[in-house]
């Protein structure tokens, strides 16, 4: 049994206006009943409500207060007059004298017709499934249609919440407030206060896709929060948070949540599609850019008005950064997960960042899961802000990155350089044990080309152009060594070279004549000069 007040209440029924005092309302209802007959009050049952359009009473209302009259006396539990059919409005007269009885007076909107008000009204009376699956329905359908019109997550949240009438929220998959409803704006606590309180037990939003935990406020007051997981990915869901689940009016039930859930999903997933399309163009953007700069290209192009949809501005200072997330060996194998993690990876820096350095802009590199970072201003803290960044991602999701860094440039028709620099970096700290978050790219001479060679090879290579000058054990023959170099250096300068090494022009000359006997090459021929230059600097001592 329920009471009239407890039907009102119901929001499927929140068009229907009580007239009379609310006090009124406190009747218990055992069935529901459509008449148009003036003793109607002879052949119903005690705790009856009646639905009518007062056909009979279209020309006199007074005649209302004796039907109120035989309904009290059969102890009806009230009656639903449905206006703009018959009845324009209701006397006051006749609201004024049910008030004096304690009898309530039920205003039904022209739209509602009473057939269908009357067998939602029994089947809430008697509880059965058939309400809640047409309620859950009636929410698919009007959230549907939300998803149509393009409503804002925001809005969604906001109508849901009005809907079940209890504080909803909605968090991204770093477990961060995106929307909630307004019942927050009258609350003490803001929404991220619950949630944390939720992210501080242990096992939520971890493996079940659903659950529900108790939790105390301030006041040491025990409160319910469920959470629902809305996928929109297979690793990374959202979560749909609601306060005092078990204050959710009838007749919302667990399938009604779950189709405004699944809704939910899908406006998730559509925003999610079109920022891709978005992200697509970029890339297509950024691959064209550093192509067309690495290319003997004939002319230059206006990069910066071609670009700045997508973030680039005038600068002189540019630089690239290359970032990714590394797998671990649970990972690497599942590309799936591996995609998503990127996703999220490039989300959360994107929104992040931009708090931290002016006018940066990011692109995902197309073919990978890796994404490059465009700092077009002078940031002496970069390392710093990247290393934070990454760091506050790893404290919401087990995700470890690493970042490669480019020299600066002056001009964004050189970013293809810093670029190449920047992955560069990036590929050379993966192969190093425990190499930093972040690695710079340093110049690299001529030894780099000889990295890979064997020492083996390396000593037979120095040996056979310096000959005994290769590796020198005797004092004399260290000096001719340090005299070819140090002469090689200053362009076979000799007045340079003597004043560097402290001796006279002739020690020089004499020194270099020695050289060319002991190597029987002339050290000025270029060719030579190069294969002496390369192997003095892959013979030097303690390389």
């Amino acid at each position: 049994m329920k009471l009239v007040a407890e039907l009102l209440a119901t929001p499927r029924f929140s068009n229907l206006r009580l007239l009379t005092d609310p006090i009124t309302a406190e009747i218990p209802v055992d069935s529901i009943e459509i008449t148009e007959t003036p003793d109607i009050a002879h052949y119903i049952p005690e705790h009856t409500f009646i639905l009518s359009t007062a056909m009979v009473y279209k020309d006199n209302q007074g005649a209302l207060l004796e039907l109120i009259d035989s309904l009290v006396a059969k102890n009806a539990a009230g009656l639903g007059i449905k206006i703009g059919r018959f009845l324009d409005v209701i006397d006051p007269e006749v609201i004024a004298y049910a008030d004096s009885l304690g009898f309530p007076i039920v205003e039904v909107p022209a739209t509602m017709p009473l057939g269908r008000l009357m067998h939602q009204l029994l089947n809430l009376l008697w509880n059965t499934k058939t309400e809640q699956l047409s309620y859950a329905l009636d929410i698919q359908k009007r959230f549907s249609a939300s998803l149509m019109k393009d409503v804002s997550i925001a809005r969604f949240i906001a109508d849901f919440g009005q809907m079940v009438n209890t504080p909803i929220i909605l968090l991204n998959p770093f477990k961060q407030v995106i929307a909630h409803s307004k019942h927050f704006t009258r609350m003490s606590k803001p929404a991220e206060y619950y949630i944390h309180q939720l992210g501080q037990t242990k096992g939520v939003f971890t493996g079940e896709k659903s659950g529900a935990i108790p939790i105390k406020d301030l006041h040491e007051k025990t409160s319910q929060i469920s959470y629902y997981a809305i996928e929109t990915s297979t690793y990374f869901p959202h979560y749909l948070v609601i306060l005092n689940p078990e204050a959710i009016p009838y007749p919302v039930s667990d399938f009604a949540l779950e189709q405004a859930a699944l809704v939910l999903s899908f406006m998730l997933y559509k925003n999610q599609k079109v920022q891709e399309s978005f992200e697509d163009l970029k890339s297509d953007f950024l691959t064209r850019m550093i192509e067309y700069q690495q290319s003997s290209k004939q002319e230059q192009k206006d990069w910066l008005d071609l670009g700045k949809t997508y973030g680039l501005v005038k600068a002189r200072h540019y630089r690239v950064i290359y970032g990714a997330c590394e797998p671990t060996k649970e990972t690497k194998d599942k590309d799936k997960y591996l995609k998503e993690e990127s996703d999220l990876v490039y989300q959360w820096f994107s929104e992040q960042l931009p708090y931290r350095i002016k006018d940066v802009c990011l692109f995902r590199l197309k073919g990978s899961n890796h994404f490059a970072i465009f700092v077009q201003h002078k940031c002496d803290a970069l390392e710093d802000h990247l290393i934070e960044t990454a760091n506050a991602l790893t404290n919401r999701l087990p995700f470890r990155m690493a970042f490669g860094v480019g020299s600066v440039c002056e001009s964004i028709n050189d970013l293809a350089s810093s670029y190449i620099e920047a992955k560069t970096a990036y590929e050379e700290r993966r192969g190093q044990h425990d190499s930093p978050i972040v690695s710079f790219y340093h110049q690299r001479g001529m030894r780099s080309l000889f990295e890979k060679m064997s020492p083996e090879d390396i000593h037979y290579f120095c040996r056979t152009i310096l000959k005994e000058l290769a590796f020198p054990q005797e004092d004399a023959t260290i000096e001719l060594r340090k005299t070819l170099r140090a002469y090689l250096d200053y362009q076979c300068e000799i007045t340079r070279t003597a004043k560097a090494l402290f001796v006279h022009r002739n020690t020089i000359k004499y020194r270099i004549e020695q050289c060319q006997k002991l190597l029987g090459k002339n050290v000025h021929d270029p060719s030579i000069s190069l294969d002496l230059r390369l192997a003095l600097e892959l013979s030097e001592e303690g390389d």
